[in-house]
């Protein structure tokens, strides 16, 4: 016995010291469980699979503007040898991601916040960060165990997590969250990077503050907001500016880049919030102009909408509630597939009409040695598609939530209100203020209702009481 657990001991010691590598930033050994091409293989998979989620923003000038300086911000980072490419998604939250191998994302949302070129390029290095100390690839060893799954800032439990999250392990990584060291370490990056590519990396701590009020203003989005995939250490502005003052010194930078209209001038006209045409949340109701459809989201419970799925989940994370599109033409094949895919046993099966659409009820559950899960399944055939209805919880807490589950499912419906079916999309609009005043005073010049001062406030990293001179350009939104 003792002989055996030697020969085990000096196996897996030769796998630990195989499965050491040197930290490209710190110079320093660490524990990690795959090579650079296994990273490099891991965001090729990932990155159609993230595209195909979210979708691409179409905007040809901004595109050019954050792979020009994405590339030259990779040149001089830790890992130049990489092939690095810079995306922005078509989403309207506030994130910026990236996954192993250099592949780096914005959202729409992100660009429309930030307020210039210096304030890009500091969360753009802090990203690069992310990859040049092979943070996602100590995160991956970290979770080898297991993970909780996130769904619009909910944690989920992990039975029904498996139900909400994508499948894939490439999307898996858009869910994982960083400590605060790689957070911290990250965001040293971001200035050392950006300052050496000329910019004032002080713009990034004014750009914390930004994320800090949008994250106290309570919005919401389709994967984990920036503040909580990138957790918000204390004094993170402060630490930041010191940091960015060593750097100014150090370089020598007598007059480091902000470049403030330059970058406006790229967002002017950028799309702001839902985008109309891929659906959009109104008062509770969720309406698909392109598709013609609307039904229902649970009150009080969170939302996230993808070109893949809608998602839907109370705050205590033990149910979910998706929409998706079946990968089937018939009522009864989609069942099947279900209950196939999700290895589940059919509890009761039934047709019905929905608002005179043609549908199936299934109820399903699947059991596991560590739950019983229930499933409320309702399939809806509508405009040539069949729509999927998927609410799930454990067993035990399936009464608590099977009413939520009927009410949004059985009032899917044909969306036929003008109103909703011709909605545009807002975009950001940037104007020259031609009066001096306060924000305030310059928003009501502007005709912007008061209600969204304070939101527009947060889109300019301004405050309310601010004074704006004239000639100053600001962001409003409008159609």
């Amino acid at each position: 016995m003792q002989k055996a657990y030697l020969i085990l001991t000096a196996v897996m010691m030769g796998i630990l010291l195989n499965s050491c590598s040197v930290n490209p930033v710190t110079g320093k050994k660490q524990l990690v469980f795959m090579s650079e091409d296994q990273e490099v293989a891991m965001g090729q998979q990932a990155d159609p699979e993230i595209i195909a989620m979210f979708g691409l923003y179409q905007d040809p000038t901004l595109q050019k503007f954050i792979d020009e300086k994405g590339q030259q911000m990779a040149k001089i980072s830790h890992r130049p040898n990489l092939k690095y490419e810079f995306k922005i998604v078509d989403s309207p939250i506030l994130n910026a991601f990236a996954v192993p191998g250099g592949y780096v994302y914005f959202t729409r949302g992100i660009m429309a916040h930030f307020n210039n070129e210096a304030e890009f390029a500091g969360v753009l290095g802090h990203e690069i960060g992310h990859i040049t100390a092979r943070h996602s690839v100590v995160q991956q060893r970290n979770q080898i165990l297991g993970q909780i799954g996130l769904i619009a800032g909910i944690v989920l439990v992990p039975e029904i997590a498996q139900f909400a999250e994508p499948a894939s392990a490439g999307l898996q990584l858009l869910m994982m969250r960083f400590g605060r060291d790689a957070e911290r370490q990250s965001d040293d990056l971001g200035v050392e990077y950006s300052s050496k590519i000329g910019y004032d990396a002080r713009q990034m701590g004014n750009f914390f503050n930004t994320l800090e009020r949008q994250s106290g203003a309570g919005g919401e989005g389709a994967v984990p907001e920036f503040l909580s995939t990138h957790p918000s250490p204390a004094n993170r502005s402060r630490d930041v500016a010191k940091l960015a003052d060593e750097w100014i010194a150090k370089l020598n930078l007598t007059n480091p880049d902000v470049n403030r209209n330059s970058y406006l001038d790229k967002i002017d006209g950028l799309i702001y919030g839902d985008d109309p045409k891929q659906g959009y949340l109104e008062n509770n109701v969720f309406y698909h102009p392109e598709l013609k459809f609307q039904f229902p989201v649970p009150q009080g419970w969170s939302y996230s909408n993808t070109p893949q799925a809608v998602q839907m989940a109370p705050k205590d994370g033990k149910a979910v509630l998706m929409m998706t599109l079946a990968p089937a033409n018939a009522l009864n094949a989609a069942a099947d597939s279900t209950l196939s895919r999700y290895q589940m046993t059919t509890v009761s099966r039934s047709n019905l009409t929905i608002n005179g659409l043609p549908a199936l009820e299934l109820v399903a559950d699947q059991v596991s040695e560590s739950a019983t899960m229930r499933t409320l399944n309702y399939f809806i055939q509508y405009g040539g598609a069949i729509y999927h209805f998927l609410g799930a919880s454990a067993s035990a807490d399936y009464n608590s939530y099977v009413s939520a589950f009927q009410n949004t499912s059985k009032q899917f419906r044909a969306l036929t209100d003008a109103s909703k079916l011709n909605k545009k999309a807002e975009r950001v609009r940037v104007k020259s203020v031609a009066q001096a005043g306060t924000l305030k005073q310059v928003l009501n010049s502007f005709s912007m209702p008061a209600a969204r001062h304070e939101e527009l406030a947060i889109l300019n990293g301004m405050s309310l009481s601010e004074q704006v001179a004239k000639g100053t350009k600001i962001k409003i939104v409008g159609q």
